[in-house]
């Protein structure tokens, strides 16, 4: 259970540090290419045994590994832009609404049980995300709808793809290097989107964006590293865990912006919190059944 909380503290403090990114002015693209390098180096660090390309090429998920590596990075973007241009609401509800996706995945796949308490407790969950996130915004806010939805489905096969990768094919010693793997590939993206836009003279690289980037990649390492260990806890299926991890960190997050960053909660907002409270418990005594 404590990687469960540690994989919610960890992932929330990934949306403190983009929520810093802009006070600080910190160019966003630079940091996540410096993030997964150093996301990458921490996986191989924490490896205990030496490792050289041919075996890693021989591992049954590589290649799975390096394709949802492109995926990972190009989602960081799409979350960027989708803020840029919708607003963090939108961005919040669209990646937290995508625990719809791995949960459907998590029933065809795995034939896990799901009970009227649990679905009460995951469309509770639902409403609650958009109740928390929910701000007023103007009627032209959310007219391009298809950076949310990259995000949304995005999001939705990244978290589907680690449970069916952890349960396919990770062993558990192999974390490390398996987090590592999916973190080069995205950085191995990165760079060559560097080179060719610092070519092009489209980047001004300042060593705060590296510092940033050091920052985000040692906690977004842990973060994955807490999700994949969290989806190994035997007493709680996918459709749970997602659940509880996704509601938690969203709900967390709120605290921490209206604790530290002096955010406004809304009436709506607040019966958001109560609802994903109550979806919660739905969902966890469905699985203590």
């Amino acid at each position: 259970m404590i990687d469960i909380v540690l994989s919610v503290c960890i992932s929330s403090l990934l949306f403190v540090i983009f929520k810093l990114f802009d006070r600080f002015n910190i160019n966003s693209f630079q940091a996540i290419v410096c993030n997964y390098i150093v996301a990458c180096l921490c996986g191989v660090i924490a490896y205990p045994k030496s490792i050289s390309t041919v075996q890693l090429v021989s591992f049954d998920w590589f290649w799975y590994t390096f394709i949802l590596g492109i995926i990972f990075i190009s989602v960081f973007n799409f979350m960027s832009i989708t803020t840029q241009r919708n607003g963090l609401s939108v961005v919040a509800v669209a990646s937290k609404m995508s625990l719809i996706i791995p949960v459907i995945f998590g029933t065809i796949a795995y034939q896990e049980q799901l009970g009227a308490l649990k679905v009460l407790g995951i469309l509770l969950a639902l409403i609650a995300v958009y109740l928390v996130t929910a701000k007023p915004q103007k009627s032209d806010t959310a007219n391009n709808l298809l950076f949310p939805a990259l995000v949304f489905f995005g999001s939705g096969i990244i978290d589907t793809s680690l449970k069916f990768l952890q349960t396919t094919f990770v062993a558990e010693a192999d974390f490390p290097i398996f987090s590592a793997t999916l973190f080069g590939a995205a950085g191995f993206v990165g760079v060559i989107a560097f080179i060719y836009l610092t070519v092009r003279k489209q980047l001004n690289f300042q060593y705060k964006n590296l510092i940033a980037g050091i920052i985000l990649g040692v906690v977004n390492y842990f973060s994955v590293v807490y999700l994949i260990k969290a989806l190994s806890y035997p007493k709680l299926d996918s459709s749970t865990l997602f659940t509880i991890n996704n509601v938690s960190i969203l709900l967390l997050s709120t605290f921490i912006g209206l604790i530290f960053f002096k955010e406004y909660l809304s009436k709506k907002n607040i019966i958001g919190i109560i609802v994903a409270v109550a979806g919660i418990v739905l969902v966890s005594l469905a699985s203590s059944t």
